[in-house]
């Protein structure tokens, strides 16, 4: 089986399904969301407000609505927001059940590494 997500596929051809774990998937899912200080700069925006209307967001950055439209659209893909259409608008807010699994998964691949007093580097 293989998973597209906007612009990645996540199983790199059919050789290489069995050669990832669903979690180094997941991490890589996120970590492409995370990818562009923008997207950074909006979810802290939208973590600051608790929620956000699209309009909202691209009065407090320096983007075009249309660059804007397109991050929360990668964050959205995603999984890290999600967004509720009204009227002629789209709240966007953080998604508290991915963003936990987000964080889980991120903490947990970060815990892994457990330095040694020999430098390597």
């Amino acid at each position: 089986m293989v998973i597209f997500y906007r612009n990645i596929a996540i199983n790199m051809g059919a050789s290489k399904t069995q050669e990832y774990k669903l979690q180094e998937i997941s991490i890589a899912k996120y970590t492409k969301a995370l990818s562009h200080p923008a997207r950074i700069a909006i979810l802290n925006l939208l973590i600051k407000k608790q929620s956000c209307i699209c309009g909202d967001v691209v009065n407090e950055l320096p983007l075009s609505q249309s660059t804007v439209s397109q991050h929360l659209k990668e964050l959205k893909s995603a999984g890290l927001i999600k967004g509720d259409i009204e009227g002629t608008s789209v709240c966007y807010c953080i998604d508290q059940k991915e963003w936990n699994k987000a964080k889980n998964q991120l903490g947990l691949f970060f815990e892994k590494y457990k330095p040694t007093t020999s430098e390597c580097c």
